[in-house]
């Protein structure tokens, strides 16, 4: 839900700052960038056209909620670290969902897996994160 109407360039400067040193795991952990779509984003074929991918790639959609969910979902005796990296974590997930609408996730390819989190912002752009999994 949006609260605020920060410019997209403010959410993806936070985007940035609350993402700094994290790697999102997989067999090969990979940064969270932020990103700002060439175009529209609402569906995996808007997506691969605005970005210039082909057509042929395979696309995998799914929620912010699945994408995050083993970083978000700790243990009753997860120590303090882990607490923490999860709190970061948390805290890119309520960017996103205060600044933007429409959120989905499409996993672009196979093996080596680019993942966008993308939502509307309300100017219209299509902003999120960015990032890579490896998946063998």
């Amino acid at each position: 839900m949006q609260t605020s109407s920060v410019s997209p360039e403010e959410l993806l400067a936070s985007l940035a700052e609350a993402a700094q040193g994290l790697l999102f795991p997989s067999e090969s952990d990979h940064p969270l960038r932020p990103f700002r779509s060439r175009g529209d984003a609402s569906s995996p074929t808007a997506l691969l056209t605005a970005e210039g991918l082909s057509a042929e790639l395979p696309v995998e959609v799914t929620t912010v909620g699945e994408l995050f969910a083993p970083m978000l979902d700790l243990e009753e005796n997860a120590d303090e670290a882990a607490l923490a990296e999860a709190a970061r974590y948390r805290r890119l997930v309520d960017l996103l969902e205060r600044h933007l609408t429409d959120i989905r996730v499409y996993r672009v390819g196979r093996v080596a897996i680019d993942v966008y989190v993308v939502g509307r912002h309300p100017s219209g752009a299509w902003l999120g994160l960015v990032t890579k999994v490896v998946e063998t």
